[in-house]
């Protein structure tokens, strides 16, 4: 499923060598139990006009990291963030058309956020494996 999200659950059942009926089951307990967290197409950032990605590591003031969370949900242009052990705080994806249009979302909107107490930009130059599903196995 993380392959094809499309396949139909006919096709899954014969792959897997389960019922139909069963099959549909098992995807609904997947979902329910938060397993498969949901279905998505994978659009082509630069294809949209969103050629240029930027990493930003940010340093915050450890007591605002709820507020800094939640400010960060409202920038659509933030579309990866993940919080760190140890330094820097942060690590960000982020996409804007053009290193212009990055520079202003970075003095009026990512700088000003609470609790920043620095920023790191590093240029994405090539996306060398793009995301893919998670191995088979631990």
């Amino acid at each position: 499923m993380q392959r094809d999200g499309r396949i139909t659950v006919t096709d899954l059942a014969q792959r897997v060598q389960l019922s139909i009926s069963r099959c549909q089951r098992r995807l609904r307990e997947l979902e329910r139990d938060g397993v498969i967290r949901g279905y998505r197409a994978v659009v082509d950032a630069a294809a949209v006009g969103f050629g240029f990605e930027a990493l930003v590591f940010a340093k915050l003031r450890l007591d605002t990291m709820a507020d800094f969370d939640r400010a960060l949900a409202d920038v659509p242009n933030v579309v990866e963030a993940q919080r760190l052990f140890g330094s820097p705080d942060y690590l960000l994806r982020v996409v804007t058309a053009d290193l212009a249009s990055y520079q202003r979302l970075y003095e009026e909107t990512l700088a000003k956020l609470p609790g920043v107490r620095g920023l790191t930009s590093t240029i994405v130059m090539k996306q060398v494996i793009e995301p893919r599903p998670l191995p088979t196995s631990p």
